[in-house]
């Protein structure tokens, strides 16, 4: 198997064959939520796990700009990935979510966002990181930086 074809993290993940996403993953599993705040994407690359999104006009606020609920969604998946930067998936709870706003964001932007496992412990794991809007010409500007902690959970709940 080529490098390339492995998921970024190992768990439940679809590779995405087409669109402008091929090549990036998709978790597999069921967050009625975050399926309707996303669609959001990983894989990994030189430079570690990407996470990212591309937020329509759903995604935005009363000012036309993206609403900070949406960017806290995308953070909090991003806070997963993160966290699951050293292959396993991680199964769990977001116990604390602390998120400052940088800028803002227009629907169409590509948002990316990286980060760093701080601590992976047995019950906590701790991870923070930023969103970031990818210009045109590959520039990034941060958006939003975020930490939080997961709790472990040793089985879903549904």
């Amino acid at each position: 198997m080529n490098k390339s074809d492995e998921a970024p993290i190992r768990g439940g993940f679809e590779r995405v064959a087409d669109g402008p996403w091929a090549g990036w993953w998709k978790w597999s599993g069921h967050d009625p939520f975050e399926d309707g705040v996303g669609p959001f994407f990983v894989k990994r690359d030189e430079r570690g796990i990407v996470t990212g999104f591309r937020p329509e006009t759903k995604n935005l606020n009363g000012h036309g700009i993206v609403h900070g609920g949406s960017l806290m969604t995308f953070a909090d998946f991003s806070l997963f990935m993160v966290a699951a930067s050293g292959g396993e998936e991680v199964s769990g709870v977001t116990v604390t979510m602390n998120s400052e706003f940088v800028s803002g964001a227009q629907a169409g932007d590509l948002l990316t966002a990286r980060g760093e496992c701080v601590r992976a412990g047995g019950s906590l794991v701790f991870a923070r990181g930023t969103i970031l809007r990818v210009g045109a010409d590959g520039t990034e500007e941060a958006v939003l930086s975020f930490s939080g902690t997961i709790k472990r959970a040793k089985r879903t709940s549904h």
